[in-house]
């Protein structure tokens, strides 16, 4: 490995066009948010040192045995974020970025790309009103004073519709614009000169115009390393050494790496990206870490991320059961769908990882959120996950637990196969097995019963309480039964309820914003009720219905339930609740 001739900018963007700058399998994805990119050219104008990189030359027959991928040039938040693959075959030799991707990709972002990101207080939604493409440009009316973070030359990405892309753009302020891509074509400086007479642009602006110029087809500013060693193994361990630095580098990412170049017939990279964007689809948020997990609770005796545990054997064999792997894993977030959880409810992904090596091992995966006779398999699940979420038993050391659920599942410690007396769901022989103390005391419930109404867990909690509503087709409300209008502090004062010890309960969010005052109903049922006081809605919906079955159902006492007497209603009421939960979280 040796220190090359530093090259300009311009030469570095010209050869990620011209596909002599590639990324290899083992490289993350691009992750600088455009703050960053815009502080990076504020450092390559001042001359700050941006650091050195490391490239490594292709050549010959190194390059059929790996996938390389393409920059990105066209960035979008959540949606955009993945590099392109590349064939090889008809380039000759080049080079692969082993450190210094972020930079590479910022500069050529900034200079031939756009770069779009989510507009504040707007829904995730892939468009340009939610996220609009927006391009580098460049303050040329003023610099920036003090500011905290050290800036001096104003870059920022404008939004393609504001700036219609013009070369010089003048905003409101009137202040002047210009789109740093546009320097690329004045390379010249009898082009760069005419361009700064057409404009009559001030003295600051064409300092700070040629400045630009300077910067990017002058200074060589792009001091590399290059390793022309073709050893594949000796390429990944200066990746990994030199990698230990910036982002960092996680054992996934090694595994990504491994999975990449040992699939045949499938690129593993786009595989699992594609997964994870699927799950997004579901509206579940998860990673390749995710993926990878799942892969060796299914079929590695060790779980950890070590080396070891993903040799090449391993990745073979993740791709030839890739299919079933990914469809079982979809599936499994459909059914959770089904429960009624979101991304916000369901409080740890990892809990789905038992459900998955269920799913997958009994090989049920088929449609096994909507089939009939998966119905109590189903029910049972449903229990088991919200109770173990309840409990947060996926806590810390998160590997050790799972190693202790999948040891229920199987004849012995060292095997991942399933037995075959296995026909539903095992959750009591789950229980048994955990090392951890899931035992249930009033107190614990009585904690439960204070999560307040946006609380994570309350979901979970109420679902237990009422399990036979529409989960499936969302049709459920969380409601208060007080209305949580009555206990706002003018309405209270109104009333005459001051902030003392004799009405504790009407100033405790515990109280009136917590379990004690909630309940789940269907849709229909909670516009009907919508801020109407308890004991009226009670005598409403009971005209013709069987009081005590109703009050039964809806878990709520059989006493008075007039507002001047909720201290009574909660005492009441938490007694029945906490019989329930017992029963419930045994």
């Amino acid at each position: 490995m040796s220190f090359q001739t530093p090259i300009t900018i311009k030469e570095a963007v010209d050869n990620i066009e011209n596909n002599q700058y590639l990324l290899p399998a083992i490289q993350r994805e691009f992750v600088w948010e455009h703050s960053k990119i815009e502080w990076l050219f504020d450092s390559i104008m001042r001359n700050y040192p941006i650091s050195s990189f490391l490239f490594w030359q292709v050549e010959g027959e190194t390059k059929k045995g790996y996938r390389f991928y393409k920059f990105i040039n066209e960035y979008r938040e959540n949606y955009k974020t993945h590099n392109s693959e590349i064939s090889t075959d008809g380039i000759h030799d080049f080079k692969a970025i082993l450190d210094g991707q972020q930079r590479l990709t910022s500069i050529y972002l900034g200079l031939k790309g756009s770069y779009a990101y989510k507009q504040y207080r707007r829904k995730w939604e892939d468009s340009e009103w939610s996220i609009p493409t927006r391009h580098l440009y460049l303050n040329a009316s003023n610099e920036l004073k003090n500011e905290e973070d050290g800036r001096v030359y104003e870059f920022k990405f404008l939004k393609k519709d504001t700036t219609k892309e013009q070369d010089i753009y003048i905003d409101k302020k009137d202040t002047t614009w210009f789109k740093i891509g546009k320097i690329l074509e004045l390379q010249n400086l009898s082009t760069f000169n005419r361009f700064i007479r057409e404009y009559k642009f001030d003295d600051f602006a064409i300092d700070t115009l040629s400045r630009l110029q300077e910067v990017i087809h002058s200074d060589r500013l792009i001091n590399y390393f290059l390793e022309k060693e073709q050893d594949l193994d000796k390429a990944l361990n200066i990746f990994i050494r030199i990698n230990s630095g910036g982002e960092p580098l996680n054992f996934s990412d090694l595994i990504m790496s491994i999975a990449v170049a040992n699939w045949k017939d499938t690129d593993a990279r786009q595989a699992i990206h594609n997964l994870v964007d699927n799950i997004r689809d579901k509206e579940f948020s998860t990673s390749k870490d995710f993926v990878l997990k799942v892969f060796l609770y299914l079929h590695s005796k060790d779980i950890k991320f070590k080396v070891k545990n993903f040799s090449n054997d391993n990745a073979k064999d993740f791709e030839t059961r890739w299919n079933t792997i990914r469809d079982t894993i979809l599936e499994v977030f459909n059914l959770v769908k089904t429960f009624g959880f979101t991304d916000f409810s369901l409080t740890s992904k990892n809990a789905l990882i038992p459900i998955i090596y269920y799913v997958y091992h009994r090989n049920i995966h088929e449609n096994f959120s909507t089939k009939k006779v998966y119905e109590k398999d189903r029910d049972v699940i449903k229990n088991w996950l919200h109770t173990m979420l309840i409990k947060k038993v996926f806590g810390s050391s998160a590997d050790t637990l799972l190693s202790q659920i999948r040891n229920a599942f199987t004849d012995d410690f060292n095997t991942t196969k399933i037995k075959e007396c296995i026909d539903i769901f095992p959750k009591d022989s789950i229980l048994s097995k955990i090392k951890k103390d899931t035992s249930v005391s009033d107190d614990f419930i009585k904690e439960l019963l204070s999560t307040q109404k946006d609380n994570k867990y309350a979901f979970s909690i109420l679902s237990l309480l009422y399990p036979n509503l529409d989960y499936k087709n969302n049709n459920f409300h969380k409601d208060h039964l007080h209305p949580f209008s009555y206990f706002k502090k003018a309405n209270l004062k109104k009333l005459g309820i001051e902030n003392d010890d004799n009405n504790l309960y009407y100033h405790n969010p515990s109280m009136y914003n917590g379990i004690y005052n909630l309940q789940m109903l269907d849709a229909n049922e909670n516009m009907s009720k919508n801020d109407t006081e308890l004991d009226e809605w009670v005598k409403k919906e009971t005209k013709a219905k069987n009081k005590t079955q109703f009050l039964d159902s809806h878990l709520i006492p059989d006493t008075d339930l007039s507002f001047s007497s909720f201290h009574d209603f909660v005492d009441k009421r938490e007694k029945i609740l906490i019989e329930k939960l017992k029963n419930i979280l045994k």
